[in-house]
């Protein structure tokens, strides 16, 4: 695994707790460093990180928001 790439992973605590729950990427990421990003897009998907996860859980909140306030009147 290339430096350049441990850099990254031990500066996101997502991508270091989804390799240690996914050891196989342990061996793809050595043998082949340009796997990153299909290993970063795993493990956005994995936790919810990606924009669309994002916008996704603030319209949950919202509509939340909106059926409490809707329940109270």
């Amino acid at each position: 695994m290339t430096l350049d790439i441990q850099f990254k992973i031990k500066n996101n605590q997502y991508y270091v707790r989804y390799l240690r729950e996914n050891s196989y990427w342990y061996k793809i990421l050595n043998r082949n460093p340009e796997s990153f990003k299909f290993f970063e897009e795993e493990a956005k998907e994995k936790y919810g990180l990606r924009p669309t996860d994002r916008i996704e859980k603030a319209l949950e909140a919202f509509s939340l928001i909106q059926n409490m306030i809707s329940s109270m009147k």
